[in-house]
């Protein structure tokens, strides 16, 4: 009678890890468990995708760090630069020379996913943005996120800004097990800022039974994206979805391949761990969804760029061998070429996105 419990336990645990992976779209996506790095499932965890503001774990991760090191306070004042200010949503609306604390910007950063209040931590840590950004990178690979680069603080898009649902679990591993005295912060609801509460827009953190944070994430190159953490029974797992096509898919994702994970027992047999599995990395990076609306643009590929401009070389050097009498065959040149660049223009690229 044990046995055939226990089958049916195992059975059990297969369709439910077996009904997320019919259900959907392409995504990638890994489950651990967080008590030793056990993978209880993965699917293409180490395909390349686009973080998004999953990014923003990074600059959490090295706020932390300093505030650890005694580098800075949770209650230094922070002062907004128009580089911040400047930053797309989300954002608090943080304005050139406001001031806020640390600790303000990383409430702002988890339970908003603020891009103005990540830009400010990143110069306050490393001067410049771009500065900070060379650091993440650095400190990724470190920690053996070895398919990971980082070019921004946010997530914003960036053409060469990629990691792996593998690397990022890793971070989020990482985050927990080394900054314990900080963790709690990935498991606030909402964040009082100049009087008003904000609500936290993470609706995994908010209804999950056990949910410890930590992170969402959108571009329309990602898709939409979940880092998760939860305990039930004794037991911490830490998730990762990438790739949703709609904000709803990524937590039924998530809760499923968690619901599935808890349910997950081993009984002896031998599974991957996260810092020993294959970390090759698959392909370039999916472009999930096309939005449409303008808000996240394709950008060119350098090559396509030196083939556009070498056209417009030569395009330049037949005109000025027209003879200048010949004005209806100028005025037609023109016509056309204006014609191409426009086309070429609206060219939209698989691989490559910015803001």
């Amino acid at each position: 009678m044990t046995t055939v419990k226990l089958t049916l336990l195992i059975l059990n645990v297969v369709w439910l890890f077996a009904v997320s992976e019919v259900s959907y779209a392409r995504y990638a996506a890994i489950i651990i468990d967080a008590n030793n790095g056990d993978v209880l499932h993965e699917v293409e965890a180490t395909q390349s995708w686009y973080p998004a503001s999953l990014t923003k774990l990074m600059t959490l991760y090295m706020t932390f760090d300093a505030l650890k090191a005694g580098q800075i306070h949770l209650h230094d004042t922070l002062t907004v630069s128009t580089h911040a200010s400047q930053q797309p949503n989300s954002k608090l609306g943080l304005r050139r020379g406001e001031h806020l604390t640390v600790e303000d910007a990383i409430l702002a950063t988890i339970t908003r996913s603020a891009n103005d209040a990540a830009v400010v931590l990143a110069e306050y840590l490393g001067d410049t943005e771009d500065h900070f950004s060379v650091n993440m990178t650095t400190k990724a690979h470190s920690l053996g996120m070895y398919n990971t680069q980082f070019k921004n603080a946010t997530g914003l898009p960036n053409n060469w800004q990629v990691t792996t649902s593998r690397d990022m679990a890793i971070l989020a591993w990482k985050a927990q097990r080394n900054f314990p005295e900080y963790y709690h912060y990935f498991s606030a609801h909402n964040f009082n800022y100049k009087g008003s509460v904000l609500r936290s827009i993470n609706k995994f953190t908010l209804n999950y039974p056990g949910a410890e944070g930590m992170k969402t994430g959108f571009t329309c190159g990602s898709g939409f994206n979940l880092i998760g953490a939860a305990h039930q029974n004794g037991k911490h797992l830490i998730g990762v979805v990438m790739g949703g096509s709609s904000s709803n898919e990524r937590y039924q994702l998530m809760m499923q391949k968690m619901d599935a994970g808890f349910a997950y027992q081993t009984n002896g047999y031998p599974v991957s761990n996260i810092i020993t599995m294959p970390t090759k990395s698959a392909g370039n990076p999916p472009y999930q969804l096309d939005c449409g609306n303008g808000a996240v643009t394709h950008a060119k590929p350098a090559s396509s760029l030196v083939k556009h401009n070498a056209k417009q070389k030569n395009t330049s050097r037949i005109k000025t061998k027209i003879k200048p009498s010949n004005k209806k065959k100028i005025i037609a040149t023109k016509t056309k070429t204006k014609a191409k660049t426009i086309s070429h223009k609206t060219t939209k690229s698989q691989h490559f996105h910015k803001p």
